[in-house]
């Protein structure tokens, strides 16, 4: 029974001390780098795409130490990602040059002779002889809206009634075609409009339609009287893809280790997509192989058309991920430069550039290196008591970032798009951040003496276990010796 006692005391003693140890205070004073936050007025749910000192300073290449407090020192909920690229939509208009159709009344769109200049241009349409020009009456209107622009579409038309039209309503098919020759029904609609003696009220002047390209358009009556009208308006609109906003850091090297090796301390967080070398003389060619050192137990990396290197047993190693030729050449007095180089996504401390003995480098002339990448976004819930502020640069701190799902439930990426940006104010250091323990965060401490009250438990119960199997033996030989 003692035994008993003693082994549950232990296992209760360390699970109490896993359950009661400190957690790790989270609060704005913790954080080396801070920034103030300005919500526009009114905005519940605002993004904030993140500055580019937040990639210098941040301790987690993860940005797991990004924290966002309000006033109070609460911390506020929010999601992080990669900005979808956005685009721009331009809409404009184009007025259409409008061709008649006349017919015999009741005979449909009769046949025609069309003109065209070499450019396409509509130059006449007629009627095919036969029809009696006094009883030709308006049977269609062909539309000519000219070449479009590269990637422009059509995605309505607007109509002008002539003067004086009264109490007007017709059902209209639209078709159209990019030779005149074969013609493709894309809608039907019913235009309307009332007047009376003070003003003129339109109900229904348009026809809208999913956006597409073509030149040529031909209207014609289903039902109604046609109407001559005084202009066509065609609605067009073209969207472009806008570049996302670019963050960059130049570099500078230091002698490395191996000979012909060059080293650049990088900040953990940037995730750089995009490398160059940015030379300090001119009429410069330099081959040269850019990678990282890794451990043996490291998984390998993506590179670009590199094989993959030979591993040590053990230790670090050298694993290239690209290799090429950076350069900057004078001619008539103008400079050719190698640009950007994209690449996957990395994430180091610790960039690496060989080169061969044939290009020797000194301090002097050793080129700076430069990494490109593209911000997240955070999506920010505008909760508690302004203002806010932005708090990173830790080494204890885990990961708070929430689904986009829990912090903008039922948006729709065109939602979020559109939401109003938040803004950053200048960085400021906080003196009095406390400084940060090795341990990642308070888990794994909690973790290990968990296990090492199990451990000591055991260990109790096997030498109780020990002791009772002497105890049972030694009992046994006392019992089978003879008395005297």
């Amino acid at each position: 029974m003692k035994a008993a006692l003693l082994f549950c005391t232990a296992l209760m003693a360390g699970a109490a001390l896993a359950a009661t140890a400190p957690q790790v205070p989270d609060r704005p004073q913790d954080y080396g780098w801070s920034m103030s936050v300005q919500v526009p007025a009114g905005a519940g749910l605002v993004q904030l795409p993140l500055p580019r000192e937040v990639y210098l300073h941040a301790r987690s290449a993860s940005l797991a130490d990004v924290r966002l407090f309000d006033a109070d020192g609460k911390r506020l909920a929010y999601a992080i990602g990669v900005p979808a690229a956005p685009s721009a939509t331009r809409r404009s208009s184009i007025p259409a040059r409008i061709f008649p159709v006349t017919g015999a009344s009741g005979n449909g769109v009769p046949g025609i002779d069309i003109r065209t200049a070499d450019d396409g241009r509509l130059l006449s349409v007629s009627t095919r002889a036969g029809t009696a020009a006094a009883t030709a009456t308006l049977q269609a209107l062909i539309l000519d809206l000219g070449k479009q622009a590269e990637g422009s579409r059509i995605a309505a038309l607007r109509f002008t009634p002539p003067a004086r039209a009264d109490n007007y309503s017709a059902q209209v098919l639209l078709e159209v075609s990019d030779d005149l020759k074969q013609w493709d029904a894309i809608g039907t609609t019913t235009l309307n409009w009332l007047s009376n003696a003070y003003t003129q009220t339109l109900a229904n002047d348009g026809i809208a339609f999913a956006p597409r390209a073509f030149r040529y358009a031909r209207l014609s009556w289903q039902a109604g009287e046609p109407l001559a009208f005084a202009a066509i308006t065609a609605q067009a609109v073209s969207e472009t893809e806008v570049a996302a906003p670019r963050a960059a850091i130049v570099l500078q090297g230091s002698p490395g280790k191996q000979e012909h090796e060059w080293r650049y301390a990088t900040p953990i967080a940037i995730p750089a997509d995009s490398i160059a070398l940015q030379f300090t003389q001119s009429n410069v060619v330099l081959p040269v192989t850019l990678g990282v050192y890794r451990q043996n137990s490291e998984p390998p990396r993506h590179r670009l058309h590199l094989r993959q290197p030979a591993r040590p047993a053990q230790g670090a190693y050298f694993d290239p991920l690209l290799s090429t030729t950076f350069y900057r050449i004078g001619l008539d007095g103008k400079e050719r430069m190698s640009g950007e180089l994209a690449m996957p996504v990395t994430q180091t401390a610790l960039w690496v550039m060989q080169t061969s003995p044939e290009h020797p480098l000194s301090a002097a002339n050793a080129p700076a290196l430069r990494l490109g990448w593209t911000p997240a976004t955070v999506v920010l819930l505008a909760s508690g008591k302004p203002p806010y502020r932005l708090a990173f640069g830790r080494n204890d701190a885990a990961a708070v970032a929430q689904p986009l799902s829990q912090v903008a439930p039922g948006f729709q990426a065109e939602e979020l798009r559109a939401l109003k940006t938040a803004s950053a104010g200048p960085l400021q250091t906080n003196a009095g951040a406390a400084p940060a323990p090795a341990a990642s965060d308070g888990a794994p401490w909690r973790l290990a003496a968990l296990w090492a009250a199990l451990l000591l438990g055991v260990a109790v119960l096997g030498f109780f276990v020990w002791r009772l199997l002497t105890q049972i033996k030694q009992e046994q030989a006392d019992s089978g010796r003879p008395r005297n």
